[in-house]
């Protein structure tokens, strides 16, 4: 079977009730927000709420579609979603090294791999939904 010739991928931004987002710190990319590849059969908001489980152990609520980053030479798309926190306990896996959430100010600061930092900004503006960035 041959690779896909592309790649989706579905991430989210969960805000607590103190507005604080959850962010996780992943063995290559340091802390960035929960996500991954969408599976086969799975939708794009399923995967967002399957990969935030898998990685950090907190069950969650997708609340809003954000938008869409597309990385179009490597032929990438990831979209971005808003979410809550409804159940789970938060903890550390082999793909989130820590876990915790940050107020919004420090997280943007702690976030530095390539455009995760812009991907957040994006998806906290709501008047900038739906968005759609290429690079």
């Amino acid at each position: 079977m041959s690779s896909p010739k592309h790649i989706i991928s579905a991430a989210v931004i969960v805000l607590n009730d103190h507005k604080e987002i959850l962010l996780i710190k992943g063995p290559k990319r340091g802390w960035e927000i929960p996500g991954g590849q969408v599976e086969v059969g799975e939708s794009l908001k399923n995967a967002a709420v399957r990969e935030t489980k898998e990685e950090c152990g907190l069950d969650i609520e997708v609340t809003q579609f954000c938008g869409v980053f597309q990385n179009v030479t490597a032929s990438i798309c990831n979209t971005l979603f808003l979410g809550k926190p409804i159940g789970g306990e938060l903890t550390a896996t082999s793909e989130a090294l820590e876990v915790n959430f940050f107020p919004i100010e420090r997280a943007l600061e702690i976030v530095t791999w390539k455009n995760f930092k812009q991907r957040i900004q994006y998806s906290l503006n709501e008047k900038s939904h739906p968005f759609y960035v290429e690079f």
